[in-house]
């Protein structure tokens, strides 16, 4: 199907974005429409963008904050109500607090604070831009 586009017209193109999308014909040249479309056409197919991936990149569209991942071997440092909370990451990406492990940081300050947090922002790795 991705192939096929190589032959189509621009009319073609546009008919085929406004049946796969649904949404109106971006303003773009027929080529570059070909590679929005083989994108699509991939990403239906074999699921497109994770979920991190697409944080990512709506965060960095947003330029309002930025988020260090948390990788092996980082040992993470905080304080909640008088208690000093150390939780390390190991080579695997595992997470571990409390000789337990984790499935991701925002478990842990769940389990630390007993309310909804963002773990990368409990932690100090989501810091928000200057203006």
């Amino acid at each position: 199907m991705v192939a096929a586009l190589a032959e189509q017209s621009p009319a073609q193109l546009r008919a085929q974005w406004l049946n796969l999308k649904g949404a109106p014909v971006p303003r773009v040249s027929p080529a570059l429409l070909r590679l929005a479309l083989a994108w699509e056409i991939q990403a239906k197919s074999l699921g497109g963008l994770s979920r991190k991936t697409s944080q990512t990149l709506q965060q960095v569209a947003n330029d309002k904050s930025e988020t260090r991942a948390a990788s092996p071997g980082m040992r993470l440092v905080r304080e909640w109500n008088g208690t000093v909370h150390v939780v390390m990451v190991n080579e695997t990406g595992t997470i571990s607090w409390n000789g337990r492990q984790w499935n991701s940081l925002s478990e842990v300050a769940r389990a630390i604070t007993g309310t909804r947090w963002s773990g990368p922002a409990f932690f100090g790795l989501k810091q928000k831009r200057a203006a």
